[in-house]
């Protein structure tokens, strides 16, 4: 190859270099927009742990007696049972030494049993807690289940949808421009947490009658959230 057209090529790259070396334009006329919507939701899921711990010198024993205990409450659920509605679920079983004050030597046993009770059906869960005589609550919750999640979700989601478009009407409006379009979004949202109440008895004794578990599961809020950006325009 000749210098000539060698220099030809190189005096053509060099614009083009130059060109692409340099930083892009700042967009202009982009305004960043955020927006929510909320809807109150029944919190329609119950979730019930009941538990019992045992102690002994003999690790067969202890286990044994979790075990009976887990069987007698295991069985009474089974009997209540429905999908959906009443699910029955083993929770943690186990077994740990108890050792000496100076921790040279195993003193004993002790050991934990677990049985989880969840579902919709939450008068029916309340009643069966009194007829399980074996355990007694650990923790109680109440949630959001995700068939009632999934009914709402397309409401909120358009509830804030329409929310962001009104705030990029408004500021198209109040900066003088005649539209937008939109340059990115985001959809997202927050699951409602779930609301525990404090431990306490499987079974509430009154003149001898055991009594169901008081259930008053409150009210969720289901979020969504719309951010991004839109380009005004003349």
């Amino acid at each position: 190859m000749s210098a000539r057209p060698l220099l030809l090529i190189l005096l053509t790259w060099l614009p083009m270099a130059a060109a692409l070396a340099q930083p892009a334009a700042a967009p202009q006329n982009v305004v960043n927009l955020s927006a929510s919507a909320v809807v109150e939701v029944d919190r329609d899921w119950m979730s019930v742990t009941f538990s019992t711990r045992r102690d002994g010198a003999d690790a067969g024993l202890v286990q044994r007696q979790l075990k009976q205990a887990l069987d007698a409450a295991l069985t009474e659920a089974r009997a209540a049972a429905r999908p959906g509605q009443l699910e029955v679920q083993t929770g943690q079983f186990s077994l740990q030494p108890r050792y000496t004050p100076q921790g040279a030597a195993i003193a004993g046993w002790q050991g934990t049993a677990e049985l989880l009770v969840q579902g919709r059906d939450s008068q029916a869960i309340a009643q069966l807690s009194a007829r399980i005589q074996t355990l007694t609550i650990a923790r109680v919750a109440y949630s959001v289940s995700r068939e009632a999640r999934d009914k709402v979700d397309g409401e909120v989601s358009a509830m804030a949808v329409a929310a962001f478009r009104a705030k990029a009407d408004r500021a198209a409006q109040q900066f003088g421009f005649s539209g937008w379009t939109l340059r990115e979004v985001q959809l997202g949202g927050q699951e409602p947490n779930p609301v525990h109440s404090q431990p306490m008895r499987a079974q509430l004794s009154r003149g001898g009658v055991e009594e169901a578990l008081p259930v008053e599961a409150g009210k969720a809020l289901v979020t969504a959230v719309v951010s991004g950006s839109v380009q005004l325009q003349r």
